[in-house]
C-alpha cells in the first residue's frame, strides 16, 4: 500500500495494491507496520463504525475533544463518497484549511484522520457504505460538529453524483445547526493546535 500526506498534516491517503484473478479481488485494508513507518505513530483501534448513506447526504463536520480526541481510519467498501479532512487546529499553520480523497469501490482507497482534525464526507450515490475504524469509543459529550457550510471555510461540494446526475445535498439537523470555524473557536470547542502535537507525541514509535 502507498501512503500520501494530504495538505493538512496529520491525514494521509492510502492506496492499496489491488490484486485480482477471474475470481475478484484482495487487498489489505490495514497492515500495522506499514502504518507505523508511514504515519511514525501507534494506532490501537477501540471501535468499528459504518454509515450507510443516500446520494447528496453530508456527515460532518466531526471531531472529538483531545485528550483522547477519536482518530479515523476510513474506507468505502460500496459505493463513493468525496472524503474530506479539515484542520479545526487553532494555532496550526493551516487553521481552515481541508483537503478530499476520493473513497470508492474502485480504487479503495482508505484516508487517515488523526485526532483533533476535522472529518466529512458526502455521498456520490445511494447505498454508499463507509466503515470507520476508530481509536477511542463514541463519547456524545466529547464530541462536536463545525457546520459544513462555514463560510470561512469555504468547503466546495460535488455538484453531479457519481452517475452524472445532479446532487441535492442532505445534512442532518445536528450538522445544519453546528457553530461556523470561528463561532465554535469563540465558544472554546476547538483542539489547539501545540495540545494537539503534544498528544501525538505520545504515541509516536521510534523506527
Amino acid at each position: 500500500m502507498e501512503f500520501r500526506e494530504l495538505a493538512v498534516s496529520g491525514a494521509w491517503e492510502i492506496t492499496p495494491r489491488l490484486i485480482g484473478d477471474p475470481r475478484g479481488i484482495f487487498l489489505e485494508l490495514f497492515k500495522e507496520a506499514a502504518f507505523v513507518e508511514a504515519t511514525g505513530r501507534a494506532l490501537e483501534l477501540k471501535q468499528a463504525n459504518c454509515s450507510v448513506s443516500a446520494a447528496g447526504v453530508v456527515r460532518g463536520i466531526h471531531f472529538a475533544q483531545i485528550p483522547p480526541g477519536q482518530a479515523k481510519y476510513v474506507t468505502c467498501p460500496k459505493g463513493a463518497v468525496l472524503d474530506y479532512v479539515v484542520d479545526l487546529r487553532v494555532g496550526s499553520p493551516t487553521f481552515g484549511a481541508w483537503d478530499t480523497v476520493l473513497l470508492d469501490d474502485v480504487d479503495r482507497r482508505t484516508i487517515f484522520v488523526s485526532e483533533g482534525l476535522g472529518h466529512m464526507f458526502v455521498a456520490l450515490e445511494d447505498d454508499s457504505t463507509v466503515v470507520y475504524l476508530c481509536s477511542a469509543p463514541y463519547a456524545p459529550g466529547r464530541e462536536h460538529g463545525v457546520s459544513p457550510r462555514c463560510k470561512t471555510l469555504g468547503i466546495q461540494f460535488p455538484e453531479t453524483a457519481r452517475d452524472g446526475s445532479p446532487l441535492t445535498l442532505q445534512l442532518s439537523d445536528k450538522d445544519a445547526a453546528a457553530p461556523g470555524l470561528l463561532e465554535a473557536q469563540r465558544l472554546g470547542l476547538l483542539p489547539r493546535f501545540e495540545e494537539q502535537q503534544g498528544f501525538l507525541a505520545s504515541l509516536r514509535v521510534e523506527a
